[in-house]
């Protein structure tokens, strides 16, 4: 009688399997970061990224870009490197807010994208780096991505929006799930022909038209060593108060006019994402002209 048993445990972890496979970025928003990194990396920079990419790879980036949502049942301690939780307040402190549910300072995905970097730039030293520096990459390119989703900097009560149930048109969904997945599926329903390269095509034309005069601004960070992940969550908690919290209440339908505001906002910090992840990997790997190099599209 214990193989029956079995079965119904098996099928909950599946769907917890499942689950935990979303909560981010969806796997199209990841691949769309790393794509318009992929466009901004120095000579340099893409050899490096080449080299440390596992075969499985095919040699792009953006394919192993959703690969730490495949890994949190295998790597526990590293899901609360995916977000960070204010209480319940509009602003982003890391000696407050930067820890997981142990306490644990750093524990979050300001302090993962900080020691990832700081793990990568041991890459060329000799003797060879201790680190699984394969590894730190495709956590960096993922974490990036993560920390520029708002509701990844979100409040605690709610889990980063994952307790407010809402209907997303006639779908039932939650708060946190709509910014991950609902709003960049229906955005590339809507007007990219449901493609993904469609998409990111159009991004990369509003880096270089309609947000030209923007990205300048993105690129600015005072660490000329490391990263600026610490700015990129206070603008996230920012953005989950103006934008992913604003006019929401349990059990509403969000239609039209919340999906019309938003989806801009959407757009533009997976842009954001792709141009900052590009500006990290380009210092870290391109150490001669770190510090004065501008972004350009390959």
């Amino acid at each position: 009688m214990a193989a029956p048993r079995s079965q119904p445990l098996l099928l909950l972890l599946l769907v917890a399997l499942l689950a935990a496979s979303t909560d981010a970025w969806g796997k199209e928003g990841h691949i769309m970061v790393c794509k318009i990194a992929e466009r901004y990396l120095s000579e340099e920079a893409a050899a490096a990224v080449q080299d440390l990419l596992p075969e499985s790879a095919g040699g792009e980036l953006s394919t192993m870009c959703p690969w730490a949502d495949t890994m949190r049942f295998r790597y526990h301690w590293a899901s609360p490197l995916h977000y960070a939780n204010t209480p319940n307040v509009c602003n982003f402190k890391f000696s407050r807010d930067c820890h997981n549910s142990r306490g644990q300072r750093g524990m979050c995905v300001v302090g993962a994208i900080n020691n990832y970097t700081d793990q990568l730039y041991t890459y060329g030293d000799s003797p060879k780096s201790s680190y699984n520096l394969t590894e730190s990459l495709m956590f960096l390119a993922h974490f990036v991505g993560d920390v520029h989703q708002p509701l990844h900097v979100g409040y605690e009560e709610d889990e980063g929006g994952n307790t407010i149930m809402v209907r997303w048109y006639r779908r039932k969904a939650n708060l946190h799930h709509v910014w991950d997945v609902s709003i960049i599926d229906t955005v590339m329903k809507d007007f990219y022909n449901k493609s993904l390269d469609t998409m990111v095509a159009a991004l990369q034309t509003n880096l270089t038209e309609g947000w030209s005069d923007d990205v300048g601004h993105w690129e600015n960070c005072a660490n000329k060593k490391a990263t600026c992940a610490n700015d990129y969550a206070i603008e996230s908690i920012h953005l989950s108060c103006n934008y992913a919290y604003k006019d929401v209440v349990q059990n509403i339908t969000l239609g039209d006019d919340y999906y019309f505001t938003r989806y801009p906002v959407v757009e533009k910090r997976l842009a954001q994402a792709g141009v900052r992840l590009a500006l990290i990997l380009n210092r870290i790997f391109d150490k001669k002209k770190a510090d004065t190099m501008p972004l350009y599209v390959q």
